[in-house]
């Protein structure tokens, strides 16, 4: 079967999401998240296209950006290419990397715009890996509180009051919003990874899975209530993570 045409944008602005191969992990230490980010920099130079916004996830990558020239297909190409080289080269690995084809969405409105900047910067707190946007260092959201040289944050701004100076605090304020967003990730099923739950029960103080059930049913319970509010997360992988029986975990 012929694959569908990828919808081409009036306005020349994509949100874009790289999926790893398998939904495998695409980074492994800090130091691949910020060779990332040189390449979508270097690239963003030869390829004279805008970045508005991104968010680097374990296992995925949210772009929202603007072709001047170059197709996002091609941009796209460029940056992958240039990582997944650098990425086999430093684990001694062959093969692909990211899912073959990426997924993309038209971004035609000004409201749409706003709506996917700040999806893309909720996604670690929706996926609860952190509690605040700000200290979370892999994604766009800290240029747009202080200076950017590389995102243009300006575009944003002008949609909210028109002035810098005014609107900075309007668009944060925006951004930090409880909302019910539903963008191009939430159209294709979300998903979490077993190792982004793991590493999320560290932060509360779980550093082995299987201390779940040595401590007090109440404190394991609370913990168990505080992972099901994780976006994408399922009962069936809670329980198989865990080792608590599903039925228990869907009561809890």
């Amino acid at each position: 079967m012929a694959r569908q045409a990828r919808k081409k944008s009036d306005s020349g602005i994509y949100h874009l999401i790289l999926r790893g191969n398998n939904r495998q992990n695409i980074f492994e230490a800090d130091e691949d998240r910020t060779r990332f980010i040189d390449t979508i920099r270097f690239y963003k130079k030869i390829c004279n296209y805008e970045l508005f916004g991104y968010c680097l996830m374990n296992n995925h990558i949210h772009l929202l950006i603007k072709e001047n020239g170059e197709s996002v297909s091609k941009i796209v190409k460029r940056i992958s290419s240039s990582y997944v080289s650098w990425y086999n080269q430093k684990y001694a690995r062959c093969g692909h990397l990211f899912q073959e084809r990426f997924r993309s969405e038209a971004v035609e409105t000004d409201e749409y715009f706003l709506t996917v900047l700040r999806y893309i910067h909720q996604n670690p707190l929706k996926a609860g890996i952190t509690e605040d946007m700000e200290k979370y260092v892999w994604s766009s959201y800290r240029e747009y509180m202080g200076n950017s040289d590389h995102v243009e944050v300006d575009f944003a701004f002008s949609l909210i009051l028109g002035d810098k100076t005014k609107s900075k605090e309007s668009l944060l304020k925006f951004m930090s919003e409880k909302n019910d967003d539903q963008c191009l990730k939430h159209r294709e099923k979300i998903k979490i990874c077993d190792d982004e739950v793991i590493e999320y029960l560290k932060k509360l103080g779980i550093l082995n899975v299987s201390e779940l059930q040595r401590i007090e049913i109440e404190k394991r319970n609370e913990i168990i209530r505080i992972i099901k509010r994780i976006e994408g997360i399922t009962i069936r992988q809670i329980a198989r993570i865990t080792g608590i029986p599903k039925s228990v975990v869907d009561r809890i």
